[in-house]
């Protein structure tokens, strides 16, 4: 297991922990209170920490090296059902976005998310998640299809962007995106959208329209990361937790502003502390909002789901 800066008391006291309890194996010695003892510190500071997160810190954790990311979320909600599709039939695959047909609980989903790849080699492969214009069109074409067989859509975002480079500005990265906003908000199948790790910005939007948008306790969405923000307005990436506090990311911050529907809890210390419960919370809100989308007719849907983002933004004096 990997620890972050600020989990640094949670590592010192579970190798105080393991130690007292090699103590017990190899000697006569009866650590079983002092064992006990050091129990109850951690959970203590598990939850002092835990409970206290900065927005900088949740940043943090959705990019956890441990954290599940997308393929894995697909494989255990689809209990191995998944059967990934591949290309845009236009100018190739794009790895860093995957989709495909699964089974959740007995309904076929269109399964469309970003993967960024468990090691170097594959973060190279996937491209750390930054997928280029194909990616999106690739999405597109798999959200299309499952229209036409009536498949309800299941996005799961984790992205730090689209990929910027020039080449995909040459094949079109920004009409890519707002194509394919422009189509998910009148696609007439029920659109679920999960961020599991890292929303930002156009590369999140590109396939994080729905009906249903739900955020993972431990996650970001916003238009830009806090250090490319901190570096715009101070040209310093220093100031990334002042950012991260300003741009108002975190699950709670878009709840409260009604950006998200819904917040996904995670075990205490992150989904990657125990994967198992957050994949069955994410199963469970999935077929939840699926429940409460299905009966809806087509007009509903479509009319729902434009008044929804129609609202976004609005404030009074």
């Amino acid at each position: 297991m990997e620890y972050l800066d600020f989990e640094l008391p949670i590592k010192e006291l579970e190798d105080q922990l393991d130690k007292c309890q090699v103590i017990g194996q190899e000697s006569d010695v009866d650590v079983t209170a002092t064992c006990e003892q050091i129990t109850k510190k951690l959970e203590e500071t598990k939850k002092d920490i835990y409970k206290n997160l900065t927005a900088w810190q949740r940043v943090q954790m959705s990019r956890h090296p441990n954290r599940p990311y997308v393929l894995e979320h697909i494989t255990n909600l689809t209990d191995g059902t998944f059967l990934e599709m591949f290309g845009d039939r236009n100018f190739k695959d794009d790895k860093a976005m995957v989709g495909g047909l699964g089974r959740i609980g007995g309904q076929s989903f269109m399964i469309v998310g970003q993967q960024k790849g468990i090691n170097t080699k594959m973060r190279q492969y996937r491209n750390f998640g930054m997928a280029n214009p194909e990616g999106y069109r690739k999405a597109l074409r798999l959200m299309k299809m499952a229209e036409k067989f009536g498949i309800p859509v299941l996005t799961l975002v984790d992205t730090p962007g689209a990929y910027p480079g020039l080449e995909a500005e040459e094949r079109g990265q920004g009409e890519a995106i707002a194509r394919n906003i422009l189509e998910m908000i009148r696609l007439k199948v029920p659109i679920i959208t999960v961020i599991v790790g890292e929303g930002a910005s156009g590369g999140a939007l590109g396939i994080g329209v729905g009906d249903k948008v739900y955020m993972m306790e431990n996650t970001w969405y916003s238009v830009i990361s806090p250090e490319s923000c901190s570096s715009i307005l101070w040209r310093s990436w220093e100031f990334k937790e002042q950012a991260a506090e300003a741009l108002k990311l975190t699950a709670i911050d878009m709840k409260r502003q009604n950006l998200v529907d819904d917040i996904i809890p995670e075990p205490l210390g992150g989904a990657h502390r125990d994967k198992e419960t957050a994949f069955n919370s994410v199963k469970e809100y999935v077929l939840k909002g699926f429940n409460q989308l299905k009966d809806l007719s087509t007009t509903e849907l479509v009319s729902q789901r434009m008044d929804k983002y129609s609202k976004m933004g609005e404030f009074k004096e």
